[in-house]
């Protein structure tokens, strides 16, 4: 094994290894990491027979000291290579920490939780791009991921400790098995109220109506899964009858879009996934953001308006969470994908069922019970974080925006 750290600069790998090439050397493995114009190069190495009394560590020695390095030599045991080779095939598991700032306590926080539950960390990448020191913390991004190999004994109580870790510390942590799927997701559905804008459409409308206070106590009951979702929407539907078809568009316009939206849109659309919008919310809104943000699919209730009123009726079925579930399903077929390749966000009771069949449910800023129920969740970054748990960098994703 060698290991060679110190100051970076170009052609230390080709110098090393153009003396091991001298020498017939087989690279058994190799990796190196750069921190702060810092190297750290790893080599294992096998030095065939004819050459095990050469002069090969001398001739790197010298050739790392006029490189101004420093090198460290260690044997490897024919049985410690067998029981590292014998790891290979190993469960691997990707573990995302999310933050504004990333912290020392985050970071060993996050490692204990790891070790405590059998994980060994092999790699540790930082994702986000570099900080300037004055830079503003409340619009800061971090994310360090690690890479680790392992089987838990109990997954679901690594992923109750990981979520009161995060709970108590202000940050998200993401853990997905290190699938063939992570970074080939396809489809990328999204609820749309609370999700994509920041704002209840329902009870933007009930404001303008006159009955914000009542409207928005029902919503609220609804996405904490206290009310039947149907049962919750016609209620509020009923109570938006009269209100003029004018204050649509003004609302439309008006939409807030939720940080990272468009960046995370616009990545995506680069990369050649296909979007879609499932939403309890209503069509006319949907598509105000389908044009907007060039999504392809849009899935919503359909308000009745006649005479220039809404009724406080919609037609056609209505979008509650089992159809989103049905909805994604269909989507998948018909773009030729498997399950394992959709990624659903939404931060309610009812996205719930779509969250669940998806390979990658998120629940975003989501309430206590739907954040309970997910296997991810994201609630300290925007939308563009999750960017992070298919393991984009900054810089490609910068790169793929820059490139539209």
């Amino acid at each position: 094994m060698i290991n060679i750290t110190g100051e970076d600069h170009p052609g230390v790998t080709s110098a090393i290894t153009s003396i091991l090439a001298q020498y017939e050397a087989n690279i058994l493995d190799i990796g190196q990491a750069v921190i702060h114009a810092y190297l750290s190069l790893g080599i294992l190495v096998e030095i065939p027979p004819a050459y095990e009394s050469s002069p090969v560590l001398k001739d790197i020695l010298f050739r790392v000291h006029e490189l101004g390095m420093q090198v460290r030599f260690q044997p490897i045991g024919e049985d410690s290579y067998s029981h590292w080779v014998g790891q290979q095939g190993k469960q691997r598991h990707i573990v995302t920490l999310l933050a504004r700032r990333a912290r020392a306590e985050h970071i060993s926080a996050v490692t204990a939780v790891a070790v405590r539950h059998g994980l060994n960390i092999d790699t540790i990448n930082r994702l986000s791009g570099r900080i300037e020191l004055d830079s503003l913390a409340d619009q800061d991004k971090a994310c360090v991921e690690f890479s680790a190999r392992g089987t838990p004994a109990d997954l679901a109580a690594l992923r109750a400790d990981f979520m009161e870790l995060a709970t108590r510390m202000d940050i998200d942590i993401a853990i997905q098995e290190d699938t063939v799927f992570r970074r080939n997701r396809r489809l990328v559905c999204f609820d749309m109220d609370s999700t994509l804008i920041e704002a209840e459409v329902i009870d933007e409308l009930a404001k303008r109506a006159g009955v914000g206070a009542q409207v928005m106590a029902i919503t609220e009951a609804a996405m904490r899964g206290e009310l039947d979702f149907k049962q919750s929407f016609a209620r509020r539907m009923a109570l938006l009858q009269g209100l003029d078809e004018s204050v649509l568009l003004e609302i439309a316009e008006q939409l807030p879009l939720t940080e990272g939206a468009e960046h995370l849109i616009g990545t995506l659309k680069k990369l050649g996934y296909k979007t879609a919008i499932l939403s309890g919310g209503f069509n006319y809104f949907g598509r105000h953001l389908q044009r907007r943000l060039g999504i392809d699919y849009v899935y919503a209730n359909e308000l009745e308006v006649r005479d220039g009123k809404v009724t406080g009726a919609v037609a056609g079925r209505v979008v509650d969470g089992q159809c989103k579930a049905e909805l994604l399903r269909e989507l998948a077929r018909r773009e030729g994908i498997s399950l394992e390749q959709v990624i659903a966000v939404g931060d309610g009771a009812n996205d719930l069922p779509m969250l669940s069949i998806a390979g990658l449910g998120i629940a975003f800023r989501a309430k206590p019970l739907v954040k309970a129920s997910a296997k991810q969740s994201i609630s300290h970054l925007g939308l563009d974080a999750i960017l992070y748990l298919i393991g984009l960098r900054d810089r490609e994703a910068t790169r793929q925006t820059k490139n539209q």
